[in-house]
């Protein structure tokens, strides 16, 4: 499922998906724009961001995140190897959606991030409350952990 926030759909809509967020084939990145795919890899949902996050971006990260209670979803991973930025928006969104995955019995943790979201969350402190892992297949290897 591809995802897109920032404003209406363009001309590679596919339809309405999940929560009245957009489907989009994938199209090449515009600033300002956040593109969110959404699968599922056996008990993980993989939310992969490409693109800003920010205030006005914001929408399909939060529909990707919600419905905590799917079945047999135990891990939601957010995958941000393609973010290029992430203001306290998205940090806030992040930090909630850990909090309401917490509660719901689900791990939510994120993979890949690039040095200026890595700055961000050292100077804020959510490297302390989020988990980082290096990358994706890091997160989903026989090392990860429980």
């Amino acid at each position: 499922m591809h995802l897109s926030a920032g404003g209406a759909g363009g001309a590679g809509d596919t339809g309405d998906g999940p929560g009245g967020a957009r489907r989009e084939s994938p199209q090449p990145y515009r600033p300002g724009e956040l593109r969110v795919v959404v699968r599922r890899d056996g008990p993980v949902r993989i939310v992969t961001l490409d693109g800003e996050l920010d205030h006005d971006s914001a929408d399909g990260l939060r529909t990707a995140l919600a419905g905590l209670s799917e079945e047999g979803l135990a891990r939601i991973l957010v995958d941000l190897a393609d973010l290029r930025f992430c203001d306290s928006t998205g940090l806030n969104i992040l930090l909630r959606a850990r909090q309401d995955a917490e509660l719901a019995g689900v791990r939510l943790e994120v993979s890949g991030p690039r040095p200026a979201v890595v700055r961000l969350f050292a100077v804020t402190g959510a490297d302390t409350v989020l988990r980082v892992h290096p990358s994706v297949a890091v997160a989903l290897g026989p090392d990860a952990g429980a």
